[in-house]
């Protein structure tokens, strides 16, 4: 009878446990950045948005030309500005032209950018030609659209059986739906951008498992890409709305504000106030309140979506 001893291992020393272990600085420098990679975007941030907004804030409670020196008046701005017919009416065109543009652009963007995330015969062609006027300032959108529109040389003049007498700019429903078309124009692309890349981020799982289902393309539209599309779409929503509330180029060029002041948003108003009647103190006092309707706006609707608490759309699907 043979017997077998078996001797035990012996413990590992510090050199082998340091050789095992990863050493206890890589644990540290695998993660975020320190502040020193945000401190050049945090000055260049500081310097040109919080400084300039600050000055405006205190400008806006002064009295100034642009040539003397200011003059503080206190809440008078404040006081006109809430006594102003036109003001009123600026906010009120202002939020019109908001609504249009979100309920105009939103499914108008989803369906281009579910069908642009897909794999179609020329769509990658189309998608570049649709994509156009992505590349384009709002400037030039907007002389191009002028041009196009003009009463006299444009479109309009020469199809009068469909616009009347041509004058689009004359009446201020049709002034207004120039200003909805040539945003939802321009901007529809990016909207499509992003929708188009959260679409393609949807994991395929889901709609083999829908086709094993039996489910159709327009349930699988309803039920799986818009669900996921969620997130997305609440950023694209709040982004609409904060490019509706400080839209300028293109009443300045399209409509300067008229017929009369039946254009005249909010924006446009404080340039009209601040650089044509020289009175930067009003000017500066739209101004602010548009940054604080804008924030107010974008935090109700990240916090009545639920957009704070976002968890992934794909947690869940291996």
């Amino acid at each position: 009878m043979t017997t077998k001893t078996t001797s035990a291992r012996p413990a590992a020393g510090p050199r082998e446990e340091s050789r095992r272990r990863p050493p206890a600085s890589s644990a540290t420098t695998v993660g975020r950045p320190g502040f020193a990679w945000a401190l050049p975007a945090a000055v260049f941030f500081a310097l040109f948005a919080i400084a300039p907004l600050i000055m405006v804030a205190v400008l806006s409670f002064m009295s100034w030309d642009g040539l003397g020196s200011p003059e503080f008046v206190g809440t008078d701005n404040w006081s006109r500005l809430m006594d102003d017919p036109v003001m009123l009416k600026s906010i009120w065109l202002t939020l019109l032209l908001t609504v249009l543009g979100v309920v105009v652009q939103t499914p108008l963007s989803i369906v281009l950018g579910v069908w642009a995330a897909g794999y179609q015969r020329n769509r990658a062609v189309l998608s570049v030609i649709y994509f156009i006027p992505l590349l384009l300032s709002a400037t030039a959108v907007s002389v191009l659209w002028r041009a196009l529109l003009d009463p006299n040389f444009g479109i309009p003049a020469e199809a009068t059986w469909l616009f009347g007498d041509g004058n689009l700019f004359g009446e201020q429903a049709t002034a207004i739906g120039v200003l909805a078309f040539v945003s939802t124009w321009q901007f529809t692309p990016f909207h499509t951008l992003i929708y188009q890349g959260a679409a393609r981020a949807v994991p395929q799982v889901l709609y083999q498992a829908a086709e094993i289902d039996g489910a159709g393309r327009y349930r699988q539209f309803f039920h799986i890409t818009l669900p996921q599309l969620r997130n997305s779409m609440i950023t694209s929503m709040i982004l609409m709305i904060v490019g509706g509330l400080t839209t300028f180029e293109t009443v300045l060029i399209l409509t300067q504000g008229g017929p009369g002041t039946d254009t005249t948003i909010s924006a446009y108003y404080m340039y009209d106030k601040a650089f044509k009647g020289f009175d930067f103190g009003t000017g500066s006092a739209i101004a602010l309140a548009l940054v604080v309707a804008a924030t107010v706006i974008s935090l109700i609707v990240v916090r009545v979506s639920g957009y704070d608490k976002m968890r992934s759309s794909m947690e869940g699907v291996s």
